[in-house]
């Protein structure tokens, strides 16, 4: 998939269709959104103070979310049909939660799962686009959607609600919003965990417990490498056909908690008012030397296969070493989810030789 903006499939005035939208507008951006239209659901929002997290009612009596909008969304009883963005949908699920719908990339990548899907049974969802400013409001209002839930890069933006259709999507149901970006990883993952308690999940689970475990122990693997291995300069990247793009790692909470576990990286300036990337020409690839590179691993970005194509990418000292890892920059935020993404990491921090520029 060369350029993700380019959307194909089913056109029609229900769908949201931007064929205009650049692999740099979904890279660099979220489509902004108000937020602010009336809704028809049952209960209300609002910004009012109240505790994070949400009501534990058993499913019976009144529903209440403060989200990271800072809205306390409420409605009359637990919602029980819900529609996700799909990394999100994949963390609820890791938790016993499950979506009616998801939006957002989960085609196969390579012949593989998409990554962003997690253990997510597609085949048993409808899925309301997949591409960026894509979404079919018809099969939306199909499900009859008490909750829309997705990520934020960063508040208010729901990650993949086009802007163009925010009011009709908003028309048909309350919206939570989790911030994923400007932060450290472990927020996203606690308010991930909080939402999912809210919406009937057992926290205390056997497996659940055991997947926190498993996390906390490779966080301490990862620090333990970062420290043994110390001195290796990491970049995180992503690329196109124009352009490549070096993570500005504050702006994202997994690159963000693995400088505070240690890791040493490369720090891309920001390009641009949203502060996520320094975007540099194929020429200019060299800039920075970085000794291990980790490479987005989305199916909007430009894949290990394809990024051979160009030939100062091939010259970069840590791709002629082979050190190269993936980046699951968009990873579902569960514990389970995470878990691999820090041993991989780990893994190649143990195995990386400082270079030569």
């Amino acid at each position: 998939m060369n350029d993700p903006g380019l959307v194909r499939g089913e056109e029609s005035e229900n769908m949201v269709n931007k064929p205009g939208v650049s692999r740099r507008g979904i890279l660099a951006s979220a489509a902004a959104l108000a937020l602010a239209a009336p809704l028809t659901a049952c209960g209300g929002d609002s910004d009012e103070d109240s505790t994070e997290g949400g009501s534990k009612s058993g499913g019976k009596g009144p529903w209440t979310f403060k989200d990271d909008r800072g809205r306390k969304v409420s409605l009359d009883s637990r919602p029980q049909t819900l529609v996700a963005f799909v990394s999100t949908a994949a963390a609820l699920y890791d938790y016993g939660v499950e979506v009616k719908g998801i939006f957002g990339p989960s085609k196969p990548v390579d012949g593989k799962p998409n990554p962003q899907a997690g253990r997510l049974p597609l085949s048993k969802l409808t899925s309301l686009g997949t591409e960026f400013g894509q979404f079919s409001i018809e099969k939306y209002a199909a499900l009859g959607p008490d909750l829309l839930i997705s990520n934020m890069f960063p508040p208010p933006d729901l990650w993949f609600v086009p802007e163009e259709s925010r009011k009709k999507i908003e028309s048909l149901a309350k919206t939570v919003g989790i911030s994923v970006a400007h932060t450290s990883l472990l927020q996203p993952l606690r308010r991930t965990a909080e939402l999912a308690e809210s919406l009937g999940a057992d926290l205390k689970a056997p497996e659940v417990v055991e997947a926190k475990k498993d996390f906390d122990k490779a966080v301490e693997e990862l620090r333990a490498a970062a420290r043994d291995n110390g001195g290796i300069k990491v970049l995180a990247m992503t690329g196109d056909d124009q352009q490549m793009y070096v993570a500005v790692p504050d702006s994202y909470c997994d690159l963000h908690f693995f400088k505070e576990l240690g890791i040493e990286f490369v720090e891309g300036k920001k390009s641009d008012e949203w502060g996520f990337w320094e975007f540099l020409s194929w020429e200019n690839a060299d800039k920075y030397h970085a000794d291990l590179i980790m490479i987005d691993n989305r199916s909007s970005a430009q894949s290990p296969e394809e990024l051979k194509r160009h030939k100062t990418w091939l010259q970069l000292p840590a791709v002629k070493a082979g050190q190269t890892v993936p980046w699951a920059m968009e990873e579902r935020y569960s514990y389970l989810g995470y878990t691999p993404v820090l041993k991989s990491l780990t893994e190649a921090i143990r195995k990386a030789k400082k270079l030569k520029g």
